[in-house]
Order: structure tokens, then C-alpha cells, then sequence
């Protein structure tokens, strides 16, 4: 189910998980590897292709949600403040939703835009993880630092500790299990809550 408005989301008492980050930052592909479908989720190499919030249901157990990017795309500005009401009402009016995954470009050093979104879910204390996505991009090495480059700075400004992450690359499917994992486990957990 595709569309602009909060309030016709889907009404299944189903856990969601929101999948969001800058445009660009390799999110259709990533749940493309997280499904195993290639096409699931339109991929593009022009920034802001998702403009609607996307609701897949995984197993009849839970739901993917896939919003549009935040930050860069080559969208009008009265477009891109409706994408940013309708991500807003989304994570705050959102009842199903259980985690919000916010990707991030591992190559990339903290991007203000990024640690903006994530204050403002921490602010109004919307439970989220990231996701460093493009890790094949990097040596193992490089990969460690620019963790601890984002950790210094998470640190450093309003957070008392580095909040859970995976490491990733739809290319390689890297992540992909842990991910899935992570999800399965809360889901287990809200059933026997």
C-alpha cells in the first residue's frame, strides 16, 4: 500500500518498521536485499524517487515501511515540505510502529542532517537504529574508524551512548541477517509481552 496520508496506513495491529534516510543513501536497495526481490522498491540513480510512504507486509507478521529520503532531491520546495509533514506525522502519530532505521552512507563523515533527524526521534523518544549502509565500499579498517568518527560525534553532542547500529552492503547482502534478526527478536518479544 502506497500513499501521502498517515491516517490511511493500514490499520493491521502489526508491528512496522521505518526504513528512512537521505536521498541517495542506497534504502530501495537495501530493501531489495532485505527481501530478496530485486524490484521491490523502485532504485534509482535520481535522488527522491520514494514520495510516498510504502507499506510491504513480510510473512503477514510485520511490516516494511519505506519513506522518502530526507535532505537532497530534485523535488519543488512546496513538494519536499509535504514529504517532510507527512514523514513527521508518520513517526509521531504512527501507533504500529515499533523502529524507525535510519540509513546512513558509511563512506560519508556525520552529516548535520542526519544527526538532526536522529535528535528529533530522540526527542520525541521514536526508538531507532542505524544502518551504515555501502560497507563494501571500505576496507574493514575504514569501516571500524568512520564507526567511531560517528560515535565521537553522536557522543559529543546530546547522546549518552551510541544507539544500536548494522553495518551493511545490499551489493553483498552484509547486514541482511542481523537485521532481520534484530526485527525478528522484537517481534517475539511484543508476542509473548
Amino acid at each position: 500500500m502506497s500513499n501521502s496520508d498517515v491516517a490511511k496506513c493500514p490499520k493491521n495491529p502489526i508491528p512496522e518498521y521505518a526504513f528512512i534516510g537521505r536521498s541517495n543513501v542506497g534504502k530501495s536497495s537495501l530493501i531489495n536485499m532485505l527481501t530478496q526481490r530485486k524490484s521491490l522498491a523502485k532504485t534509482s540513480g535520481r535522488p527522491g524517487k520514494t514520495q510516498l510512504i510504502n507499506h510491504f507486509k513480510i510473512n503477514d507478521e510485520w511490516f516494511l515501511v519505506d519513506l522518502p529520503g530526507y535532505g537532497y532531491a530534485r523535488v519543488s520546495k512546496s513538494t519536499k515540505k509535504v514529504f517532510q509533514k507527512f514523514i513527521t506525522e508518520y513517526f509521531r502519530k504512527r501507533k504500529q510502529l515499533v523502529c524507525g532505521f535510519v540509513l546512513v552512507d558509511i563512506r560519508h563523515e556525520p552529516q548535520k542532517i542526519d544527526l538532526e533527524f536522529m535528535q528529533w526521534l530522540g526527542e520525541n523518544q521514536i526508538p531507532f537504529c542505524i544502518i551504515f549502509t555501502k560497507a563494501d565500499k571500505l576496507r574493514p579498517s575504514q569501516i571500524e574508524k568512520h564507526i567511531e568518527n560517528y560515535k565521537a560525534k553522536l557522543l559529543e553532542d546530546v547522546w549518552e551512548e551510541m544507539p544500536q547500529y548494522f553495518v551493511t552492503s545490499a551489493s553483498k547482502a552484509i547486514g541482511r541477517d542481523e537485521v532481520l534478526e534484530f526485527i525478528e527478536q522484537i517481534n517475539q518479544d511484543l508476542k509473548n509481552s
